[in-house]
């Protein structure tokens, strides 16, 4: 970002403009989160039917979710530098108009392979929309504490869209076919499309015309690297060749990524930006949280599905607290971060959510829903004080003519750390749960065949066939589900040590480099020396 100039060009709406747009780009900002983040949860939601319908593998059926996250995080450098050069109203207008393509391709799509393109077309544009969308809100807002606000209202549309999607969905699946959950996203992305072509202004900054390709393409590699890494190793394992020669990859890459880009004249992201303590900081914090809260959430819908045997619907509802309380709470947090500073919002909201993810390693077999339902609400207060200022301190690191860049830092981040949770809590379920059961079958009073029946079930079948033990005897069959019961909820147990850890971790690393003391990150970062 050396080469960038020290301020923006002058486009229209280099200033920021009147309230009424000020006002409608917000909205659009937030409306076009809000769809992209409208599936993401919510199309897990009708896997089981989805496999059903389409005689799905089981492998198939994982890449449903996975080809989504994939190009959103690999591609989220990428689209938030073309945001910069070439204008942020058109990369958000192809990121929406990619979006409604794929899931115009999943709504009609006759197999799982269709379904998986259709997602993966979604995550294209989902990849240049969220950039852009914190691009556009940083644009208009040029103050500080009103920039909070709308950061805040951002983050409060990207809460009510993880919020909504299972819930919706659930309702959809249970009395429609499962086709009818994309409808929702297409339906509110033509409207967005529609309304930004005639109220959106442009804006860029201003820099010569030069795309930073080895830097990309580099990037792009390492991300993908990555991710892909994580997810095939909690499916196949971690030591397969597989997964070790994609962590390699990804692990070259980035070190090359490294160098080119502190040698490039216009770097995507100048490394030096990480000289900042604030934006290091907030860049560690939003991957730990990102990290823990998908991952603690992904293991508690499993447990109420597999032990509590919720519907889909119960477990959306169920879990409704966790990003709720981000909608609810969101103009609250962003008046309070006027007045105290994002930086004390951030590590109060980082140690709620820490210990309320170790409360949960109190819940047992039949913990009742309301128990269940007050330490989700602890969980959901935590995450809605500490989501919006880890964006904020994440956006207001960099200059404001940087935005675009920040947005696509500050999604990727969030991505990354999305994508490692499901699958690395997914690993310590399974692995908990079979390193534990036998103790328990044991126990249970189970003969000698029928506790070597269950085991051999679940070692072989998976985790989840636990739930559906079925044996000579009703006694048997009692004995053998209780059993189970009590092994995954020593796993869940790991997992609700391992997010609430990581969550406090975090809180200690926002305390050091952060601070609490009220004031931008960025009155205190210099600006990047320019060409």
């Amino acid at each position: 970002m050396s080469a960038i100039a020290s301020s923006t060009s002058p486009q229209p709406s280099s200033s920021p403009g009147t309230t009424r747009n000020t006002n409608v780009t917000i909205l659009l900002a937030c409306l076009g989160v809000f769809a992209s983040y409208l599936p993401v949860v919510g199309v897990a939601v009708a896997l089981p039917v989805i496999q059903q319908a389409l005689d799905a593998s089981t492998a198939g059926l994982q890449w449903v979710t996975d080809a989504f996250i994939l190009p959103t995080a690999a591609l989220l450098l990428t689209c938030g530098m073309l945001g910069e050069l070439y204008g942020r109203k058109k990369v958000y207008l192809a990121g929406l108009t990619l979006f409604c393509a794929g899931s115009l391709v999943c709504l009609t799509a006759p197999g799982i392979v269709l379904v998986c393109v259709g997602q993966a077309l979604a995550g294209v544009g989902a990849a240049a929309l969220l950039p852009s969308t914190l691009a556009l809100i940083s644009h208009v807002c040029p103050d500080r504490r009103k920039r909070a606000r709308a950061i805040a209202l951002w983050t409060a549309s990207l809460g009510l869209g993880l919020t909504l999607g299972p819930v919706v969905n659930g309702v959809i699946v249970e009395h429609l076919s499962w086709r009818w959950i994309f409808l929702p996203s297409l339906v509110i992305g033509v409207m967005i499309v529609v309304v930004g072509m005639a109220f959106l202004k442009e804006s860029r900054a201003s820099r010569d015309p030069h795309l930073d390709v080895p830097g990309q393409l580099l990037a792009i590699v390492a991300i993908t690297g990555l991710v892909y890494g994580v997810i095939e190793g909690g499916s196949a394992g971690w030591a397969s060749p597989a997964v070790i020669a994609a962590f390699l990859v990804a692990g070259a890459a980035f070190v090359a990524f490294v160098v080119v880009e502190l040698r490039s004249p216009c770097p995507m992201l100048d490394m030096r930006l990480f000289g900042s303590r604030a934006f290091s900081g907030a860049a560690f914090v939003m991957t730990v949280t990102l990290f823990a809260q998908v991952g603690l959430v992904f293991a508690l819908s499993e447990y109420f599905g597999l032990v509590h045997h919720a519907s889909t619907l119960d477990i959306g509802i169920r879990l409704l607290a966790l990003n709720g309380f981000t909608v609810l709470l969101g103009p609250l947090v962003g008046r309070l971060m006027n007045r105290t500073g994002p930086g004390l919002l951030l590590v109060t909201g980082l140690v709620i959510s820490g210990i309320g993810a170790l409360c949960v390693c109190f819940f047992h077999a039949s913990t009742d829903t309301g128990t269940a339902a007050l330490v989700i609400a602890v969980l959901g207060v935590g995450i809605a004080l500490a989501m919006a200022p880890i964006t904020t301190i994440a956006m207001n690191s960099l200059p404001r003519r940087l935005a675009g860049t920040a947005g696509a830092a500050n999604s990727a981040l969030r991505q990354i750390g999305s994508a490692l949770g499901p699958a690395v809590f997914g690993a310590v379920l399974t692995d908990r749960t079979l390193a534990t059961l036998p103790a328990h079958l044991a126990e249970s009073g189970l003969n000698p065949a029928d506790q070597g029946q269950v085991g051999g079930v679940v070692a072989h079948v998976g985790i989840q066939a636990g739930a559906f033990l079925r044996l000579d005897t009703p006694t048997a069959t009692e004995r053998a589900l209780s059993a189970y019961g009590a092994s995954f909820t020593d796993a869940l147990h790991m997992c609700a040590l391992v997010s609430g850890i990581g969550m406090l971790v975090a809180a200690a690393v926002a305390l050091v480099l952060i601070g609490v003391r009220n004031r931008s990150p960025h009155d205190a970062t210099p600006e990047p020396a320019t060409a």
